[in-house]
């Protein structure tokens, strides 16, 4: 009796059999170790963040970031040629978006910077548990006064940190209020000195981070200030209401990449 016809054995034809040799072979390649260290020296090599496609990097809504997500998820098990040259294109176009943008975003915002001065010779001598406490201390009172004043942490640095704001007026009550705030603070007989810089600009949003020359100023701005003062740059300055407030004169921020026409102030209430 012949076999059922449901029952015959039909190899399966020449083109899959090949297809599943090329796709045998495709996968080895993309994992052959090789070509893993050229995609890397390439990367390495192009313009832009080498370390692209991380969750840093890829934790924002923009069409590059989105991308980034799903190259990340092609082949999340083991190490990928294909997902390092995809990287490494959208690496470039990042890049290249950014030097179209000279640095800066699409939304002005005030950059707040602070940190303590002469902390870490303190915090050697005086332990962990102290140093500890302090931060604890320090941070719930600059915290307080940035969010009551609408503010956004965007990172913590140690004894400082870093916050935006949508108001310039709002970053300078924050600061000023922070201030305020440390005269109570002391831990183990010791009271701690915070200085504040403010610019306002433009940053680039990566991810839950900012970057951008205008970071880089702000940055600058509260590295030049001294303990207890806060400094800020003259365009926040004419962009508050200064009647209840003291300024200093207004200077030259000598500082590598600040612009030779910046110019900071420190105010204080009045």
């Amino acid at each position: 009796m012949a076999p059922d016809e449901h029952e015959r054995f039909e190899p399966p034809p020449e083109g899959g059999r090949r297809g599943s040799r090329w796709r045998t072979a495709a996968g080895r390649l993309d994992s052959q170790p090789a070509l893993l260290a050229a995609a890397r020296t390439l990367r390495r090599r192009l313009p832009g963040d080498e370390r692209f496609g991380d969750a840093l990097s890829t934790a924002g809504a923009s069409p590059t970031q989105v991308l980034a997500r799903g190259v990340s998820a092609l082949r999340p098990e083991r190490e990928s040629v294909a997902q390092e040259l995809g990287m490494a294109g959208l690496q470039l176009w990042q890049s290249l978006s950014e030097a179209a943008g000279r640095g800066h975003g699409n939304l002005e915002m005030a950059l707040l910077f602070t940190d303590l001065v002469e902390f870490s010779s303190w915090a050697l001598r005086a332990g962990d548990a102290v140093t500890l406490e302090l931060l604890r201390e320090v941070g719930s009172a600059t915290e307080n006064a940035i969010l009551a004043h609408r503010g956004r942490i965007v990172k913590r640095l140690g004894d400082g940190l870093m916050a935006t704001f949508m108001s310039a007026q709002d970053a300078v009550d924050a600061a000023l209020d922070a201030q305020d705030a440390l005269q109570d603070v002391a831990v183990d007989g010791y009271r701690p000195r915070m200085r504040a810089g403010i610019h306002w600009g433009s940053p680039r949003k990566l991810g839950g981070d900012y970057l951008g020359v205008d970071v880089n100023i702000a940055a600058r701005v509260s590295q030049a200030a001294s303990a207890e003062e806060v400094l800020v740059s003259a365009v926040v300055l004419e962009r508050i209401d200064g009647s209840n407030l003291r300024t200093g004169r207004a200077r030259r921020l000598k500082a590598p990449g600040a612009p030779r026409e910046l110019r900071v102030l420190r105010v204080q209430r009045g």
